[in-house]
């Protein structure tokens, strides 16, 4: 064996593609001051290498053992097989920032060994084989432990966000596959989470750079297998949801044979419902349970949404006669619930809710007789009809300011019009300003809100019903 202080420098060349392994093997060095070594050069292919060694003329080439840029087997063959054999040492920096020196008896080990001994953490007895086997079941050791915990984390995130109810209740048909399908994309979500975040931790815990330890840790590039993995996987699971999607989506959609049709008219901010079968409109959606109904939704002014999230279902409504959409919705659970426009429309957007009642069918058939029975009396009618064709959302009854004038005192009282003139509020103000609304606005409201189409859905019996209503508000 030579010994540093009794024979000249060992002069290395460093062969490999990567600058981190050669900065890593002089800081190991320089950390366990290892006497009568110089690092002379560094080679990135074995081309390099050859014209390195004509001009450098190095003692001994530190080969890096998982460079695949390097051909480790014609690099050994050149140049230690060769007709001028070079001493060559393989060296890998894998194992937590140590040297592990492979194939060491074919490369005049005792050349080397005065100054690697103190620097290799162990040297693998059967050569590479050993080495690597061993690296092979840590890390295999390492991926079980990540997987079971992976899988428990999952199951308890799943469990967590079923336990806190995600979801509104479920009051639809069209809900059951829409669930489903929402629990499968909560059941993906846990997995993500799971497997981002116990990767992580688990890393940074058994991982970490403990006490005294200054080195870099393992260079690595890439591994085919996981990303082929982790590029059709994803893939597989987009197609998989795609399907279910679609089936969902041609449940919500299944047409009933006795479906029961309501026109859904939207308005800025409320709605009407008008039930053509039975002749009734309503300001309020009543619904007999487990019966398909077909809602026909139009708007009168801007577009707005039809969504109430018991049914999970919504619907856009679009201004004008030829836009006039479909949604079918066969209600399930009894109850009441609320429609709400998930489209901003306007200043009153919020607010722009109508009550929505699941009957049973007995108690709907009694709801019909009694709205086709009208009363005798005709502010009662116009009580009614107000409250049914939405007017007390922009007119108030008890001295209010809302979208419109109050109607409360309105009837004969002397009203400044945005021009500046004045107008006694008579019948025929009333009824022209219904049918008519931007003809004669008040000073102070802003002309364009009330729709333009009470002279086609109102009778004149119905207007005049109104108007003597409005008289009775004094």
């Amino acid at each position: 064996m030579i010994s540093p202080s009794t024979a000249h420098s060992v002069r290395v060349l460093i062969v490999s593609s990567h600058p981190l392994f050669g900065q890593g093997l002089r800081s190991l060095l320089k950390e366990r001051r290892t006497a009568g070594v110089e690092v002379i050069g560094m080679a990135a292919n074995t081309d390099e290498a050859a014209a390195a060694l004509k001009t450098l003329a190095p003692d001994l080439v530190i080969l890096d053992y998982d460079d695949e840029a390097v051909n480790r087997e014609e690099f050994l063959a050149h140049f230690v097989e060769g007709e001028t054999p070079m001493r060559v040492v393989l060296v890998s920096l894998k194992d937590s920032g140590q040297v592990v020196v492979y194939d060491r008896r074919a490369v005049a080990a005792s050349q080397v060994e005065a100054w690697l001994s103190g620097l290799e953490s162990h040297t693998p007895a059967t050569g590479s084989q050993s080495a690597s086997g061993n690296l092979r079941r840590d890390g295999m050791k390492h991926f079980v432990i990540v997987g079971v915990l992976v899988v428990i984390v999952t199951v308890l995130v799943s469990v967590a966000l079923d336990s806190i109810s995600l979801l509104p209740v479920q009051a639809s048909a069209q809900a059951v596959p829409i669930d489903n399908l929402f629990g499968l994309h909560f059941k993906v979500i846990a997995f993500l989470f799971s497997l981002i975040v116990v990767f992580i931790a688990y890393s940074v815990i058994v991982f970490r750079r403990r006490k005294g330890e200054t080195g870099d840790g393992a260079h690595f590039e890439g591994h085919t297998g996981l990303e082929i993995v982790w590029t059709i996987a994803p893939l597989a699971i987009v197609f998989y949801f795609a399907f279910i999607g679609a089936q969902a989506l041609a449940e919500t959609r299944e047409v009933k044979s006795d479906a029961m049709e309501v026109k859904v008219i939207a308005s800025q901010w409320s709605w009407r419902f008008e039930y053509p079968e039975y002749g009734i409109t309503s300001s309020e959606l009543r619904l007999p349970a487990n019966r398909q109904v077909l809602l026909k939704l139009t708007s009168t002014d801007v577009i707005h949404s039809f969504w109430v999230p018991e049914f999970r279902v919504k619907q856009d409504a679009i201004p004008g006669d030829t836009m006039v959409k479909e949604l079918r919705v066969t209600p399930t659970l009894i109850g009441d619930y609320k429609v709400r426009c998930a489209e901003l429309c306007g200043r009153q957007h919020a607010y722009m809710e109508s009550p929505v009642i699941v009957m049973e069918p007995a108690g709907f058939e009694a709801w019909v007789i009694r709205q086709t029975a009208l009363p005798k009396d005709p502010v009662e009618r116009g009580a009614r009809w107000a409250k049914q064709y939405a007017c007390t959302a922009c007119h108030s009854a008890d001295g209010t300011t809302l979208v419109g004038p109050t109607w409360k005192g309105l009837f004969e009282k002397q009203e400044t019009l945005t021009d500046g003139t004045t107008v006694t509020a008579d019948e025929t103000y009333l009824i022209e300003s219904i049918v008519n609304p931007n003809l004669k606005v008040a000073q102070g409201f802003t002309p364009g809100l009330m729709p333009q189409t009470f002279a086609e859905t109102l009778t004149p019996d119905q207007i005049n019903d109104i108007v003597a209503y409005i008289k009775t508000l004094k």
